[in-house]
């Protein structure tokens, strides 16, 4: 490969302006990391690193007086005095810009101790070969690439590797090793499987105990990011290969193998979790292609909800996905006439997500509450496969799940994971059947999102009386009899049957 590259590569303005700061201000300056990384994958990137061997605080802020000549307008630099960076944008891109540096950690944590630095010392504290890659921005060797750790070689034979030794390199941050997990996991393609190498992986399994000194924010943080990728169970393979998620996830670890009682042994519910996981990535994806999958977000006056196409993946669908079976373990028994049953595992389950939730200091309001939710519903959809499809059950069902229906009946499709073709070809039938259902029951019945005709503060102005225990026993009793299908959705036939209702509980109308 040339050692100087440009087309397709550095075509971008910024680089050019860059390049004439940088020599205004005589220092040398260079592209690093993630963007040169996925310059060489062909992947788009608008987040773009500078490294600068001086201030690049003061090189943004030169850059930023370029840009407003030649734009005509205010170029905002945002300054990091603390972490000696600086950031702007410019034409879709931010661009961050940072001083060349060295680091050094102490045993406690993972905040290093900085100095001023070379480029190669800065490349030396990179995490992994692919992104201590740097172009060149100077004017006598412009697009020059600097890869003294060989991150092109790894690069093209899909390898994640340290440029230094990996104990040093994960004991110094031990988020690395997540790191490491992660981009194996996202550069991973059908046509080229990233592999971490097994020095690494190795220094992973003796360096694990580090991960205690990593705060649980930046640990979901990676893990959001596996989730969202396209085949996210590589990640958790790695991660329970590599002994992490005993740190992460230990729910998860319980998931594993398979237990046999004269002969009989369940399904293996830790892969099936993932399957389900990746599952749900591929059809969440194919959906957003097609314009197919709805979010729903509050009205301010809080008279309904705004529809909106959803336009990226949803990364809570995705915690659903792999937490939807955590109840099993829990709810696992043994029937000598039926074999292994679990039964109740997706309440156990729902009541499991907020204390993970909590534990990892993930937030505690409604998209938990959307996780617990998927988690508890997910069988119900499945129990209506092996039932009859009742206008009633598919009402609860609606009524139960609200505008979540989409996100939930997908989860449940992707569930479906048996080896078995006749019996997946069989359950997917009569799962199109629930969902053809769902379909004609809200538009007639209009369930989703259901309010009761009947409200506590009409009940108590039609019979005079204060709130109590009365007024809730009525509203039940209508909401029943709409679920049920004993009286439609609308006020007149809910008025009617409250003060029948009424009647016989002994409750006198104001005349």
């Amino acid at each position: 490969m040339s050692a100087t590259i440009t087309e397709g590569f550095l075509d971008k303005p910024i680089f050019g302006i860059v390049s004439d700061a940088a020599g205004k201000l005589g220092v040398r300056a260079f592209v690093i990391g993630g963007y040169v990384r996925d310059c060489f994958l062909g992947r788009e990137n608008d987040d773009i690193d500078i490294v600068v061997e001086g201030s690049g605080i003061e090189l943004a802020k030169e850059v930023a007086k370029s840009v407003e000549r030649i734009s005509g307008r205010h170029c905002n630099v945002s300054i990091f005095k603390n972490f000696g960076t600086a950031m702007l944008k410019f034409e879709g891109a931010e661009i961050e810009f940072v001083g060349a540096r060295r680091e050094s950690y102490r045993h406690d944590s993972r905040k290093p101790v900085v100095e001023d630095g070379t480029l190669e010392e800065d490349q030396m504290r990179r995490d992994f070969t692919i992104n201590a890659m740097a172009f060149s921005l100077q004017k006598e060797d412009y697009g020059a690439l600097v890869d003294p750790f060989g991150g092109i070689r790894d690069l093209s034979a899909g390898i994640i590797r340290t440029p230094l030794d990996p104990e040093q390199t994960y004991s110094d941050d031990p988020l690395r090793m997540l790191r490491a997990i992660r981009f194996a996991t996202k550069l991973s393609t059908p046509e080229q499987v990233f592999t971490i190498v097994p020095e690494s992986i190795e220094a992973m399994k003796k360096m694990k105990d580090r991960m205690a000194i990593l705060s649980k924010e930046r640990i979901v943080e990676e893990l959001d990011k596996i989730l969202l990728t396209p085949h996210p169970s590589m990640g958790f393979h790695l991660a329970d290969k590599t002994g992490l998620l005993e740190y992460i996830l230990p729910e998860l670890l319980k998931l594993k193998g398979i237990e046999t009682v004269d002969g009989k042994g369940h399904k293996e519910i830790f892969s099936h979790t993932l399957q389900v996981v990746d599952n749900v990535a591929a059809a969440e994806s194919a959906a957003i292609a097609e314009g197919s999958l709805k979010d729903y977000a509050p009205q301010e006056d809080g008279s309904g909800f705004v529809e909106t196409v959803r336009k990226a993946p949803c990364v809570w669908l995705r915690w659903a996905a792999l937490l939807h079976d955590i109840g099993k373990p829990a709810s696992k028994r043994f029937d000598p006439a039926s074999g292994w049953t679990f039964h109740g595992h997706e309440v156990v389950g729902a009541r499991m997500v907020p204390k993970i939730f909590e534990r990892l200091k993930m937030p505690l309001n409604e998209k938990m509450k959307y996780v617990s939710k998927l988690v508890g519903l997910h069988h119900r959809p499945i129990a209506l496969v092996d039932e009859e499809v009742t206008d009633s059950a598919v009402r609860r069902l609606l009524f139960d799940a609200g505008n979540d229906i989409d996100d939930l009946m997908l989860l449940c499709n992707a569930d479906i994971t048996s080896k078995n073709p006749v019996k997946v070809a069989r359950i997917k039938e009569n799962f199109e059947l629930v969902r053809r259902k769902l379909v004609e029951v809200e538009e007639k019945d209009a369930i989703r999102n259901w309010k009761n005709p009947i409200s506590g503060e009409y009940v108590m102005q039609v019979y005079g009386i204060p709130p109590c225990k009365e007024i809730g026993l009525l509203k039940e009793y209508v909401k029943e009899a709409i679920l049920d299908g004993k009286i439609g959705n609308n006020f007149e036939e809910a008025d009617a049957l409250m003060r029948s209702k009424a009647s016989e509980m002994g409750l006198v109308e104001c005349h």
